[in-house]
């Protein structure tokens, strides 16, 4: 059976410089019937796990270290006896959440994760946060994207460790070169498509932060 992306939408809230906000996350879970990799475990590590059901979890990857992307990663890795992956240039955002306690493997740009027939490949994405990453499957057409880019525009930059200039360098450089047709899989909201966002970077630049 051909591998697929499967949504499973979170709610929680996302907290950082003193601030708390309520939000929505997308979960999602690559694999087929009998294996999975989890991108972005937040808030509910009950419904993932009913999600997962039996199928064996490869590993846990993390597009950044916001704890609405990862505060209920270790509770799925611990079920699943699964690794976690994070950029290392996002461990003092994943201290925020969890102290000492570190991930088990750090993202490299270039590595790749194989799951039911399909590759994974790192792409280091920075600008929403330092160590953020999107995964492209070619040989799905998608691309996880994280909160680097969503269905009309980049994620945003106004918290600590962000900066506008990266993000619009990430996206026009690492995604926006991706095939037009590829498929955005973002961390919150609508999927988009590389062809559809393209027409708007400029927009974007002027529009700011």
């Amino acid at each position: 059976m051909a591998a697929r992306a499967e949504r499973v939408v979170t709610a929680g809230t996302f907290t950082i410089d003193g601030g708390e906000w309520e939000v929505e996350n997308n979960v999602w879970l690559v694999g087929d019937d009998q294996e999975v990799i989890v991108i972005d475990p937040g808030h509910d590590a009950g419904a993932i796990l009913a999600a997962v059901g039996d199928r064996r979890v490869k590993v846990v990857l993390c597009t950044h270290g916001h704890n609405d992307h990862v505060n209920a990663a270790v509770e799925v890795a611990a079920a699943t006896d699964a690794e976690i992956a994070l950029h290392p240039a996002d461990r003092m955002l994943w201290a925020q959440e969890y102290g000492d306690l570190e991930p088990d493997i750090d993202l490299a740009d270039g590595s790749s994760f194989e799951v039911a027939g399909c590759s994974l490949t790192v792409l280091h994405t920075p600008g929403h946060s330092p160590g953020a990453v999107s995964f492209f499957t070619p040989d799905m057409g998608v691309v996880f994207s994280g909160d680097t880019l969503f269905q009309g525009g980049p994620g945003a930059t106004g918290r600590s460790y962000s900066d506008f200039p990266t993000i619009i360098a990430s996206i026009r450089n690492r995604l926006l070169s991706l095939p037009p047709d590829t498929v955005v899989h973002a961390g919150h909201g609508d999927d988009t498509t590389i062809a559809l966002e393209l027409p708007h970077l400029d927009e974007w630049i002027a529009r700011g932060s």
